[in-house]
């Protein structure tokens, strides 16, 4: 049977006039929950979503909320400062003596769980506190209301997490992005931002996304991983972190390319810890992720356009503005279009020692990304004053990429030598092989070099850096696309062992049926000249 409202016998202007001020205290009143207000109170049909909706959540504890809720609101309303943790204190009294009044006391874990519960959804992030709170968590997909993913160890899994309705989820974005100034509407339903801890969120709201309000959480370590660390995770070897701390301090250009979620943030945070505390540093990024931890460093963001399309200030507008603040050294979070020419401008007149990042699958596809880039610029510069421009700006260039059992290594570490014939010359120094998949699923292999003596040796060692030159001493068997034993043939055995004969039944073919010693019918020569 269908339900239905019972009809107020109240004038309905009235009616909506208390109603209305009371429901906005509760959560924050759109156009869709007026209309539904309106309805139930004049006493109109529910639809079947709303039934569904109303079938699903918990009376007893929606009701309990909503009542603290309006409490609450109506204590703090007039106050001009308010303590988080009084807030709390006071949230955990207006539980207990609410939950009185409806008859449901609750119990000491009970009414814990309870508290935070409730003060997660009015001054959390709801569901996502439990999963901001595990340090173990990587990344956090939430796909709609009732998806919640997580990545942990790199694998993907689900969580019995949700959100109870698409309201909720929109009040845990709207709380996210107004914290760093930022806003996110119809008229703007895309946005990046950060958390306080320095996650980076992403947010699609409908009608771009079609599956409801998504949200994406990347998140970083607090403390912040060291060298030893990537040296324990097998991201890279002592040798390759000291020989990357050598050009860092030899002031070397170097470029981290790698593909989405690889790591490239966190090993740039780490190649950057190799930066004298002595120089003023300038860092410019979308969303602030960068922690440098050198005490002379400024930190630059983007800024999106206000609701007139205007004010808008782009990494391309920050990078010629820091060029103007007397830096040692530019930081630039990721490159991704016009920005890279004047990126590659400062590091050709005398701002070396620069680092930035972009998304590339190989060295060589950075290098044809950096092409593309600088034409976004504008400019109709030739290919090859492009290519001249590379070759004399970026120095090193650090692949990392994240394997198939999800662990994130860095895949290589190339030098850009000049150009040659029109084309930007690359010499690998070292990269990292893969030899199998172990019972688990877990990737094995190891950083080898690859027998190649840096073009900048000579300047990395007038800088005063120590640098031992065995590191790059190939090891002493077959490895890589270089070495001469590089075709099938060359690894299998000398010695073969010959096939079984073939029983009668198996034997269909004519060549079956010819003896093992002629391998083809002879032909006389006459018919051989023939043929």
């Amino acid at each position: 049977m269908p339900r239905w409202r019972t009809t107020a016998t109240r004038d309905t202007q009235d009616v909506l006039a208390t109603a209305l001020p009371q429901m906005a205290l509760e959560q924050p009143l759109t156009a869709l929950a007026a209309m539904q207000l309106s309805n139930r109170l004049l006493g109109t049909r529910l639809t079947a979503k709303e039934i569904e909706a109303d079938d699903t959540v918990e009376p007893a504890y929606q009701m309990l909320r909503h009542q603290v809720h309006a409490r609450l609101v109506e204590e703090t309303a007039y106050l001009a400062e308010t303590n988080d943790s009084a807030v709390r204190e006071r949230l955990a009294e207006l539980i207990n003596q609410t939950a009185c009044e409806l008859g449901e006391p609750l119990g000491l874990q009970e009414g814990m769980e309870t508290v935070a519960r409730i003060h997660h959804e009015l001054l959390g992030f709801g569901p996502l506190e439990r999963l901001l709170a595990d340090p173990s968590i990587t990344e956090i997909m939430v796909n709609g209301p009732h998806e919640i993913w997580i990545e942990r160890g790199g694998r993907l899994s689900l969580t019995p997490y949700r959100f109870e309705t698409v309201d909720q989820l929109m009040q845990v974005i709207d709380r996210m992005v107004s914290r760093v100034g930022r806003r996110i509407d119809e008229s703007s339903p895309m946005v990046d931002a950060r958390l306080e801890d320095g996650s980076r969120i992403h947010v699609v709201i409908p009608p771009v996304s079609l599956k409801g309000p998504t949200l994406t959480v990347r998140r970083f370590t607090t403390t912040g991983l060291e060298v030893k660390d990537l040296v324990d995770h097998g991201t890279a070897t002592a040798d390759m972190m000291g020989f990357l701390r050598a050009c860092v301090r030899a002031r070397l250009n170097i470029l981290v390319s790698g593909g989405t979620g690889v790591g490239k943030t966190t090993t740039l945070n780490v190649i950057s810890s190799f930066i004298p505390d002595d120089e003023r540093i300038v860092t410019i990024e979308d969303a602030a992720e960068l922690k440098l931890r050198q005490r002379h460093v400024l930190s630059l963001e983007t800024r999106p356009a206000n609701v007139e399309g205007r004010g808008q200030i782009v990494v391309r507008d920050l990078v010629i503005s820091s060029l103007r603040m007397r830096p040692d050294r530019l930081v630039v979070g990721e490159c991704r279009g016009g920005e890279a020419l004047d990126m590659l401008q400062a590091m050709s007149t005398g701002h070396d020692g620069s680092l930035t990042t972009l998304h590339a699958s190989s060295p060589r596809e950075a290098i044809s990304r950096l092409e593309t880039m600088v034409l976004m610029a504008g400019t109709e510069l030739p290919t090859a004053a492009i290519r001249g421009q590379i070759g004399s700006a970026i120095d090193l260039i650090v692949q990392q990429g994240r394997l198939r059992d999800g662990s994130r290594r860095i895949l290589s570490i190339s030098e850009i030598i000049g150009v040659e014939n029109g084309e930007v010359q690359i010499q690998e120094l070292f990269r990292f092989e893969q030899t199998g998949v172990d019972a688990d699923g877990r990737v094995l292999g190891q950083h080898v070099a690859c027998g190649r003596v840096p073009r900048r040796t000579a300047d990395i060692l007038a800088s005063g850096e120590d640098l031992d030159m065995h590191i790059f001493v190939a090891p002493d068997r077959p490895s890589g696309p270089d070495h001469p034993r590089r075709r099938l043939a060359d690894w299998v055995p000398a010695t073969s062992v010959p096939p079984p004969p073939l029983a009668a039944a198996d034997r269909r073919r004519r060549s079956d049926w010819l003896p093992g010693t002629s391998s083809r019918m002879a032909l006389s020569p006459r018919k051989r000249k023939a043929s």
